[in-house]
């Protein structure tokens, strides 16, 4: 079946993120990502491609469940060093017209007046082009550096970002109403301050007495993005997500997690269609198969198994130094992020030992690979497409920005020929129009954050 496909790259402003070891090679400038000119190049990239938007992840903390210390990845260079995602981003718009931008931002460290603000600037200088990954944290790491004497418990960090959220919403949405700017110079009004309104927001966590700071952006809310696949992950993603990051490593693994978000959303109310959702995975392509398999082949050369493990027992809390290769890896409940390891035990249709499961780590993290020439990788794309019925996919990296250089010429012009994406228009559009999530640049009438009242 042949239906639109998303294109989205997700990166990190780190060296190492989902491709631990990969750094030492000589065809790799993931040790650029210092550098301004490497990120615009890259969104420069992207859009030549027609990708919707580059997803960028964020952590506040070290990996330091792998053996009792952040030692291995620091050597490694597993997400740290990592620098702020936010940054980096005018530029990026200033170097493009149509991409957007996710960004991954916790709910958890930070008030949501502030965060409000930070956002809805960035939405007015990329003229409606954000969207907000919204993550709780799963690092005790960034918890104590940060105030707290551990991470709070998994599902109450999920309580505290639906409130969240809704203090955002309500400066986002209603507290400028859409005609309180009138820029009305012979009069001297800018803004009707009658139209401006206080939220008076007392909850549970948190206190927002008055009015938003900012004019409404292009799109008021960001686009929402959501990552979290266990129950609570759902519940949350059903009331707030538009576009829903899953990962898993098989198609049939990854369709349980797509049928239970669709689930939630319609027993929320919501078009379970209406939330978007794409698939993390790699992507070696190349001019033929077995000229990938071989590339694939060289990478997995170069990738630090001690840096994956690293990279695991960060996702899942669990340490698994000291197990032997051999060893089955086995579920226990963490507050971490849970679906790391259910992904590989519990939603499994194998039994995966430390040794498989470091390699598979090691290039791509938690989501597969798909190697082969444009045409059998578009061929494996629509498959995970029937298969998972995702809506698109979240491509991850072997090597930067070789892999993302390797879609754009080699799999781009396949997807094209197929009707699966399309040139990019002339005008510039918001990403919430390119993801056709709302109604125009703005949320549907029936997302949670239009039915509020201040």
């Amino acid at each position: 079946m042949t239906r639109p496909m998303m294109l989205n790259a997700f990166a990190m402003a780190c060296v190492g993120h989902q491709n631990p070891g990969l750094w030492t090679r000589e065809d790799d400038a993931s040790a650029d990502y210092t550098s301004l000119e490497h990120w615009t190049g890259l969104a420069r990239m992207l859009e030549s491609g027609g990708f919707h938007s580059l997803f960028l992840a964020d952590v506040l903390g070290t990996y330091d469940v792998y053996g009792g210390s952040r030692d291995a990845a620091v050597r490694s260079a597993v997400q740290v060093p990592v620098n702020d995602p936010i940054l980096g981003i005018s530029a990026m718009a200033a170097a493009t017209r149509n991409l957007g931008f996710g960004v991954t931002v916790t709910t958890t460290y930070e008030q949501p007046y502030s965060l409000a603000r930070r956002m809805t600037t960035l939405d007015h200088l990329s003229n409606g082009r954000i969207g907000w990954n919204v993550v709780t944290g799963y690092l005790d790491s960034a918890a104590k550096n940060l105030g707290f004497t551990a991470q709070v418990a998994h599902d109450e960090r999920y309580d505290i970002a639906d409130e969240y959220l809704e203090v955002c919403y309500k400066l986002w949405e209603h507290s400028w109403d859409d005609d309180a700017v009138i820029k009305d110079a012979a009069a001297g009004i800018y803004a009707v301050p009658e139209k401006v309104h206080d939220i008076d927001h007392h909850g549970r966590y948190f206190d927002v007495p008055g009015a938003f700071l900012c004019e409404p952006s292009p799109q008021r809310t960001p686009v929402i993005f959501q990552a979290g696949a266990s129950p609570r992950g759902r519940q949350f993603a059903a009331r707030h997500a538009e576009v829903v990051f899953a990962i898993a490593p098989t198609p049939a693994a990854a369709r349980k997690t797509v049928d239970a978000i669709r689930a939630e959303a319609a027993e929320a109310g919501r078009d379970p269609r209406s939330v978007k959702v794409i698939a993390g995975l790699t992507t070696i392509v190349r001019g033929t198969d077995a000229e990938a398999e071989a590339l694939l082949a060289d990478y997995r050369k170069s990738a630090s198994l001690e840096g994956a493990l690293a990279l695991f027992g960060g996702w899942a809390g669990v340490d698994l130094a000291g197990l032997a290769p051999d060893e089955p890896l086995v579920h226990v409940t963490t507050d971490a992020n849970r679906s790391a390891l259910d992904s590989f035990t519990r939603d499994a249709d194998r039994q995966w030992t430390i040794e498989e499961l470091a390699r598979w780590v090691s290039i791509g993290g938690r989501g597969p690979v798909i190697t082969g020439s444009p045409t059998s990788v578009a061929d494996q794309l629509q498959q995970w497409q029937d298969v998972a019925d995702v809506d698109g996919f979240n491509f991850m990296y072997a090597t930067m920005p070789g892999t993302f250089a390797d879609l754009v010429e080699y799999l781009v012009p396949e997807l094209r020929a197929r009707g699966l994406i399309a040139e990019p228009g002339d005008s510039p559009v918001t990403l919430r129009e390119r993801f056709d999530t709302g109604v125009g640049a703005r949320l549907s009438p029936t997302h949670v954050a239009r039915s509020l009242t201040i």
